[in-house]
């Protein structure tokens, strides 16, 4: 079965980023400016809705050398409820690719077999979906394995594929999300890659994800910073046994204080790595600790309220990302939501590619007390992904409201409230007993105005400080590490 990859197209693209690694800043804005032109030209071309778009903000046109800032910025709730006039391809549609991902066994499996298709979290009140064609496939490709940052540089130099590492992949793993569906893809090209593989839920009870890990003793762990915070408290514990070379972090914000728990506790470097939903790849970061931006394949604009620019240095309210490898659903000044500052200043390690500083998802972990009266750490990303895909709930806020009940706020009223509430104390009450939780009273709030960013996207996982138990919890990271990080926008 194809698994939609090209390999010339990887290797020409492999080829240009080392191409670029040696042509400095003007090789990355030469780069930027042909494939802006392209996308452009396409989106114009063949997407019905960003004809219209472009003609209603630019009643005269649009000249030949138009700048990116003529453009309209667009919105994730505005492009999928026009999904059909938005892709390129007129087989494209919406109902049928919903219908597809609703198999958990299509996951990885290409639609029509030329395309790959992922969706997203719904933090803004409105899941996504994405679609990727070869070509874009073999950009991410080529620029995970060839930027991703290497502590041992001898072992990636002999070993760029990692064929010699045991990894694991700690996350969402149930449905048609951008990670799993990536790293099956993956596994499926490459059969000794997916012999070395393990994936494990985070919706799994901690005692039983660090039993499988242990079994499994893999030398590269993948997960989210609070997943491997988690786990960096049961290694402290003693439970957790293995001692990974290598941790990789992405989909949520890494504090300082996050980073050191996860090194010293785990004995490994972390490296954290920044992308989305609708750009997997877009930041990696190197030896020195800083995040890179892949310029030469996506263009991020910092902007404030206004959608302004905001210069280097400052940090934005949102940041406006237009994709240079997707011609199939284009994505041009796109309000992704974070909050991102641009360096100025070039980075010690010698690439030309631009530094920037990212503020993502910054949900909390909560921590409730057990049947036994232990701690019992709620994931984040456990919790939002067993409301969406459980309850099929997106927009709402989940809070901490003492050591052993939530307050779950929705925007809804009436009949669609009650239907509502009911499928979410169903799907946490059976998430809880799974967790080793004495039942989890919710206590309801309803027609509750959300309160949002500037990207209309809202925090919805909060802890609370509860007297005992973060000390309980060994060290407790939710509690220390949130402090250095509040809530802002979530990814």
């Amino acid at each position: 079965m194809s698994r939609v990859f090209d390999s010339l197209r990887l290797s020409a693209v492999s080829l240009d980023i080392a191409a670029v690694n040696r042509g400095g800043a003007r090789a990355v804005a030469d780069r930027q400016r042909r494939r802006l032109e392209r996308v452009v030209a396409a989106a114009l071309r063949d997407s019905r809705l960003y004809r219209r778009l472009v003609a209603n903000h630019a009643p005269g046109g649009l000249a030949s050398d138009a700048a990116l800032a003529a453009l309209p910025v667009t919105h994730r709730a505005q492009l999928m409820a026009e999904f059909d006039d938005w892709v390129t391809d007129p087989r494209l549609r919406r109902s049928a690719l919903a219908a597809f991902m609703a198999e958990p066994a299509n996951i990885a499996v290409p639609y029509d077999g030329r395309y790959i298709v992922w969706e997203s979290s719904g933090t803004s009140g409105q899941p996504g979906l994405f679609v990727q064609d070869a070509e874009c496939m073999a950009v991410y490709d080529a620029l995970e394995s060839l930027r991703r940052s290497a502590p041992r540089p001898i072992s990636r130099w002999m070993d760029p594929w990692y064929l010699a590492e045991r990894m694991a992949f700690v996350g969402a793993i149930g449905g048609h999300f951008a990670s799993i569906v990536s790293l099956q893809r993956l596994c499926a090209l490459n059969p000794w890659m997916g012999g070395a593989t393990r994936s494990f839920s985070v919706l799994e009870p901690t005692a039983r994800l660090v039993d499988a890990l242990n079994t499994w003793n893999p030398t590269v762990l993948a997960t989210y910073p609070t997943a491997a915070a988690l786990l960096a408290d049961e290694a402290a514990a003693g439970r957790l046994r293995v001692r990974p070379r290598e941790v990789w972090t992405g989909g949520e914000t890494l504090s300082p204080g996050m980073r050191r728990h996860v090194e010293q506790q785990l004995g490994c470097n972390v490296r954290n790595s920044y992308g989305a939903s609708e750009f997997l790849a877009m930041g990696w970061e190197c030896a020195h600790g800083q995040l890179h931006l892949n310029a030469d394949w996506v263009i991020l604009e910092p902007v404030d309220e206004q959608y302004q620019p905001v210069p280097p240095g400052a940090a934005s309210a949102s940041v406006l990302l237009t994709h240079l490898a997707n011609t199939v659903q284009p994505l041009i000044r796109y309000d992704l939501g974070d909050q991102i500052m641009l360096s100025d200043q070039p980075c010690r390690c010698g690439s030309p590619l631009p530094v920037i500083q990212v503020r993502g998802r910054d949900d909390e972990p909560l921590v409730l007390r057990g049947r036994h009266g232990e701690p019992v750490t709620l994931l984040p990303m456990a919790l939002t992904t067993v409301l969406e895909e459980e309850a099929g709930v997106f927009d709402f806020q989940l809070a901490q409201r003492d050591d052993h009940s939530l307050t779950l706020r929705l925007p809804l009223s009436g009949e669609a409230a009650d239907a509502a509430f009911a499928r979410c104390r169903s799907a946490l009450a059976a998430f809880a007993a799974s967790q080793g939780l004495r039942g989890l009273p919710i206590h309801e709030e309803r027609a509750v105005t959300l309160a949002r960013g500037h990207s209309g996207k809202v925090c919805r996982v909060l802890g609370g400080a509860v007297s005992g138990m973060a000390t309980a919890a060994g060290a407790g990271p939710g509690a220390r590490v949130q402090a250095e990080a509040p809530c802002t926008h979530a990814d």
